[in-house]
């Protein structure tokens, strides 16, 4: 029997299942495809995801799939800027603000990594047909591509991560709130024959004759999303002739591209009411669905695989009991239903296609990029509720990776002090500070004090942040969010002791309790 059965081999299960793998769960991947999928969807990741891919052992590839992507306008059909958004070089999290990937790349890192852990197996040409949630375990039933055999697979859990139409989800019987955002783009993807220099890089066109898209597609690569228009069919648009119609006016046509995908998507802000039954779970498209605007679909999801993998490590090695796995959605909630309002917001400034309400949008929003400048996106909720310390200040905010010298060399921290729970502290003393019992189970879950010394610490990084917080030392969980903090060194004992009795607290999972959108 499998610790945890992983349904989709996207990159939200491929991420997850490397976590789990990297600390020696037994894990099954069931993928309905017999290979993996070789057109892109996602093309944008943040600085937060980067860290999570660097977990995964493939940050020294990201740069080889991706560039990066901060210049980000929206302008209307004259070129006039209504939004400029930037992003910085490195972010918090030591990885840039912005990337722009090709996803099969991607993919293919990401599964080689799950392949590299002996405990892993990725199993191919499967379609799962039924779910049956015995307690102790699941069974599910599964059916070959090949010759429609059926099989079963045993599980301790289940985690569904089959998409936006998940048999999952609709297997446990999942209702979904649909906030009722429904507009049909045609996504056009190609590869560009020569490289080519566009500024920006990533723009917004609000032309209500046609609200259009361009971003990067990772290196050598461009998309263009075309949005339908009112008595347009699906049909007319969704044809490669009328797609490179629409790529003419970017002098991108057969003689210097290739056409990789064309495909009529209806963007939707959705999210499933409940992501755990049982012993199943959701995460990424199977739980929650929002317009691309943002950029933060593929994201969202590998935090949802961030956040559940810790949880199941420790409910699965009985260091915690199952209810902590409430605490999952409970503690995405608050930053999925961020990113989709933030979603649909800019969905609304393009999705526009009335000429007199444009002009009205454009005279209202002309101001706000005069001085120049671009603007800061609005930043995204930490972790609210669940396993962080009351009352504490700094308790649920993601916290910072810098780089550090070691021996000459810089490397970020997560490559020097692993991935985990961590108590890091700039105070040589705080080590030495915790009781012989706090420090024994703590490194049984796995934790350990990582002291940056001020000589190793190449940008100041973590000296800026601990000043700027008069905090000693930060205990942060495994999803790199913080549980707490202290301001004196004699405090980190009771910081674990907090922990500690945080995660053997069962939760009450009362469900979300939405306050718009209807249940369907």
């Amino acid at each position: 029997m499998f610790d945890v059965a992983v349904v989709g081999c996207g990159p939200v299960g491929g991420v997850l299942a490397t976590l789990l793998g990297l600390r020696g769960h037994r894990v099954v991947v069931v993928e309905r495809h017999v290979a993996p999928y070789q057109l892109p969807r996602a093309v944008h990741f943040d600085h937060e995801v980067g860290r999570i891919l660097q977990a995964c052992g493939i940050g020294d590839d990201l740069a080889r799939i991706s560039e990066p992507g901060s210049d980000y306008e929206w302008r209307n059909g004259s070129g006039q800027v209504l939004l400029r958004f930037g992003g910085r070089p490195v972010g918090p999290s030591g990885w840039p603000d912005a990337n722009m990937f090709w996803q099969p790349a991607l993919e293919g890192l990401i599964e080689q990594a799950a392949a590299r852990q002996p405990t892993v197996e990725v199993r191919r040409g499967l379609r799962l047909v039924a779910l049956d949630d015995r307690g102790d375990e699941v069974r599910l039933t599964v059916e070959l591509e090949a010759d429609g055999s059926q099989e079963h697979v045993r599980a301790r859990y289940v985690v569904g991560c089959d998409g936006a139409n998940s048999t999952v989800r609709d297997l446990i019987g999942g209702t979904v709130t649909d906030l009722g955002f429904f507009y049909d783009w045609l996504i056009v993807d190609v590869a560009l024959h020569e490289r080519r220099v566009f500024d920006p890089i990533n723009v917004q066109i609000c032309e209500p004759s046609r609200p259009t898209t361009v971003v990067s597609g990772g290196p050598g690569r461009r998309r263009w999303e075309f949005m339908r228009l009112p008595g347009e069919s699906i049909d007319d648009l969704d044809d490669a002739a009328r797609a490179w119609e629409l790529l003419e006016p970017w002098d991108v046509a057969p003689h210097n591209a290739t056409l990789e995908r064309h495909a009529v998507y209806r963007f939707q802000a959705r999210w499933a009411d409940q992501w755990r039954k049982g012993n199943v779970l959701l995460a990424g498209d199977a739980a929650h669905q929002m317009p691309p605007f943002a950029g933060q679909g593929m994201c969202s999801g590998l935090r949802d695989a961030a956040n559940v993998a810790w949880k199941l490590d420790l409910v699965l090695a009985q260091r915690s009991r199952p209810a902590l796995l409430d605490a999952y959605q409970l503690e995405r909630n608050d930053n999925v239903r961020a990113v989709i309002d933030f979603s649909m917001a800019l969905g609304k400034v393009i999705c526009i296609t009335d000429p007199e309400e444009a002009a009205e949008r454009d005279a209202a929003m002309a101001g706000g990029t005069e001085d120049g400048g671009p603007q800061t996106p609005p930043p995204l909720p930490g972790v609210t509720n669940g396993i962080v310390r009351t009352g504490d200040p700094v308790a649920g905010q993601l916290f910072v990776q810098g780089r550090l010298d070691e021996g000459g060399r810089s490397a970020l921290l997560d490559d020097v002090a692993g991935v985990g729970w961590r108590v890091v502290t700039m105070d040589p003393d705080v080590a030495s500070a915790l009781p012989a019992e706090m420090a024994a189970w703590f490194a049984d879950c796995g934790g350990e004090v990582v002291t940056v010394s001020r000589s190793e610490d190449i940008d100041g990084t973590y000296a800026e942040w601990f000043e700027g917080h008069a905090v000693v030392a930060v205990l942060q969980r495994p999803d790199f969010y913080l549980f707490g903090s202290v301001s004196e060194t004699g405090q980190a004992g009771q910081l674990i002791r907090d922990l500690r009795a945080a995660l053997d607290q069962p939760l009450v999972h009362t469900g979300p309790t939405p306050d718009e959108g209807t249940p369907s």
